[in-house]
């Protein structure tokens, strides 16, 4: 039987409890509650299950994490990970497994497609699940636990031969810090099959939430409502790449309202054809700070909700404001081609 380390700080809920037992039922559990017992976790299978206090914190689960930055970028690096979180109240769930993911990532751990089963003190959040499982709301719970547990040990994905590589982006080329940034992994990655798509504005019109048999009768023919260019290369270009580079200049300290539309209309298409065989990437420069909000950003969206695989270092982040300032930044050269090396080893299925 395999081992599965299970990180569960502080004292879990009766719950969160049922949650990991259901998520760890067919291994072996090494639990790790604090610092004391803190082993090497490189090349490991990990579940993070975090109880959150009424402030949605988890003090002990921020000392296990500073622990492991003291031993440096690698030290989850081969290892994969789930998380399960659960809040007495409706709040803090989504966002504390983002920054677990983020964190965790940061170190060299992979995370497979929808990582996450969270309990909101409701378990409203599970409403829509409840539909397709016809089950009461703890019950849907735990049996996600069980699948994602499931995922977790079967999960070993090969590295793909000639990989397919779309690159979204909604910037101007005379002008983008972010896209000369991704002239410089791209250079290193001479050979590949890499298509470009450049989102205009005015381009796609944001979801506006449809009713799901609708969503879901376009989904079927993997249309839209809307149209446009979404349904005509957006679409087909997603279904064929087998890796996704999504370029986000920091604006406001959120991804660009182009590319959040296409993610956002990207649900019609997830309807059909899930995403766990594509490997998630993202390229960010901000102008100040906060290039960290915008990879929980894309954690949350595509990862958690949509389904892309995660790699370890999935993202390369930047600070750049004037107009090619990026050419600047110390040593971005040689992280340029670090990350696209890294792109080279993880695009994976």
């Amino acid at each position: 039987m395999k081992n599965t380390y299970l990180i569960m700080p502080e004292n879990p809920s009766l719950l969160l409890y049922k949650m990991v037992k259901a998520t760890t039922s067919n291994t072996n559990t090494i639990l790790i509650k604090n610092v004391n017992n803190l082993p090497d976790l490189r090349n490991k299978k990990i579940v993070f299950a975090v109880q959150l206090n009424n402030a949605g914190f988890n003090i002990e689960l921020s000392k296990i994490f500073t622990k492991l930055w003291n031993r440096g970028k690698d030290a989850l690096s081969g290892s994969t990970g789930v998380v399960l979180t659960h809040s007495h109240n409706e709040l803090f769930t989504k966002t504390s497994a983002q920054n677990i993911i983020f964190h965790a990532n940061q170190l060299g751990c992979r995370f497979p497609g929808r990582p996450l089963v969270e309990a909101t003190g409701s378990l409203c959040n599970l409403l829509t699940m409840q539909k397709v499982v016809n089950k009461p709301l703890e019950n849907v719970c735990l049996k996600m636990c069980e699948s994602l547990g499931k995922r977790l040990i079967k999960d070993n994905p090969k590295l793909l031969k000639n990989p397919k590589i779309l690159v979204l982006h909604s910037s101007n080329h005379k002008t983008s810090n972010t896209l000369m940034l991704w002239d410089m992994v791209k250079k290193h990655l001479r050979g590949y099959q890499i298509s470009e798509i450049h989102i205009e504005n005015g381009t796609v019109r944001d979801c506006i939430g449809c009713p799901y048999t609708m969503c879901k009768h376009y989904s079927k023919q993997e249309r839209c409502f809307y149209g446009g260019i979404m349904v005509e290369e957006v679409y087909p270009a997603v279904l064929e790449a087998d890796a996704i580079i999504w370029i986000c200049p920091n604006y406001n300290d959120a991804i660009s309202a182009n590319l959040t539309a296409v993610i956002n209309r990207l649900t019609a298409l997830f309807r059909k054809t899930k995403f766990y065989n594509k490997t998630l990437f993202g390229i960010i420069v901000s102008g100040n700070s906060g290039s960290d909000a915008l990879a929980k950003q894309l954690i949350s969206a595509l990862n958690i909700n949509k389904t892309f695989r995660l790699p370890p270092y999935f993202c390369i982040m930047a600070t750049a404001n004037d107009k090619g300032a990026i050419l600047k930044v110390p040593n971005i050269e040689e992280k340029a081609k670090a990350f696209a090396e890294n792109i080279k080893k993880e695009i994976k299925a």
